[in-house]
């Protein structure tokens, strides 16, 4: 009976890490996305119009299905929700652009599983299993690998400051949704989350310039990054993080960074180094070892 049991729990967790592995590849296209704004857009004006963008397709999407009443709403959760939607935003371009592209990305989304583990354990009690202490190990070395061995790459303690924000940030959000998402729909919790976020970035969008949005490229830009970068991927991250843990939906969504990799490849020309393809091969398999089975429930 008990070995039945188990079968079962590992059965309804795997199907958990394909729409946090979905939701990671469509985050991948932002920065290819990004490459084809107008010049005028800043990335601290992207990042607001993407959150603005995808909040309201969210909401939009709640208000005609009519699933937007009757839920409970804890303050702490939802305000951390938001708050650390919003701060990842602002906490990650600011870093990136004291310390470099490279760093900024590497510390960021490198961090981002470390931390989720620990406020996973700490305020939920989910168990770290060695499954995803290895699987972490691989991506996040090979996220180093992919993201750092092209060069360029300068130090700055207040970027490595904020760019580890921002991977707390990150991680906060993952585990506040995780709570509202054990009584609320997926589709609500993104909604009121992105909603909310968008409302404390609105003066960063507004002080930042906003003339770039009635260009056309400019347009086309936000609607992708709001629409499938941001609506649509957080709604499968928000369906898969229902039945898996914190810490594995956040090393599973280290495939951005391969997913970055490979459309820079393969649409805007770019080339990988030995060690940026053998950090993409690390990276893949550490995301094979965590998606084959959930031992962490």
């Amino acid at each position: 009976m008990s070995k039945n049991t188990g079968a079962e729990e590992r059965g309804r967790a795997i199907p958990g890490n394909y729409p946090v592995l979905l939701a990671a590849v469509l985050w991948g296209t932002t920065g290819t996305a990004g490459a084809f704004a107008p010049p005028s857009a800043t990335p601290e004006a992207i990042g607001a119009a993407r959150v603005t963008v995808g909040g309201l397709a969210l909401l939009a999407v709640t208000l005609w299905r009519g699933t937007l009443r009757g839920h409970r709403w804890p303050l702490l959760e939802t305000a951390t929700g938001c708050a650390g939607v919003a701060a990842y935003q602002v906490l990650f371009f600011s870093g990136v652009s004291r310390t470099g592209v490279a760093i900024g990305t590497i510390v960021a989304i490198g961090s981002a599983p470390i931390f989720g583990g620990i406020t996973g354990f700490l305020v939920r009690g989910e168990r770290l299993s060695s499954r995803w202490a290895t699987a972490t190990a691989l991506a996040v070395v090979g996220c180093t690998l992919l993201i750092g061995a092209g060069g360029g790459i300068s130090v700055d303690p207040l970027g490595i400051v904020l760019s580890l924000g921002a991977g707390a940030s990150y991680a906060a959000y993952a585990t506040a949704s995780k709570g509202l998402l054990e009584r609320i729909p997926p589709e609500v919790v993104m909604a009121v989350i992105f909603t909310g976020g968008a409302v404390l970035l609105s003066p960063v969008l507004v002080l930042s310039g906003a003339g770039w949005l009635l260009e056309g490229r400019g347009i086309g830009v936000a609607l992708h990054l709001g629409l499938v970068a941001t609506a649509a991927a957080y709604f499968l991250f928000g369906r898969g993080l229902r039945l898996i843990p914190v810490a594995t939906a956040t090393t599973l969504s280290l495939a951005e960074p391969l997913t970055a990799a490979l459309l820079g490849v393969f649409v805007l020309g770019e080339h990988l180094t030995p060690l940026e393809l053998l950090g993409g091969a690390l990276l893949f398999c550490g995301l094979v070892v965590l998606s084959q089975r959930d031992t962490a429930s």
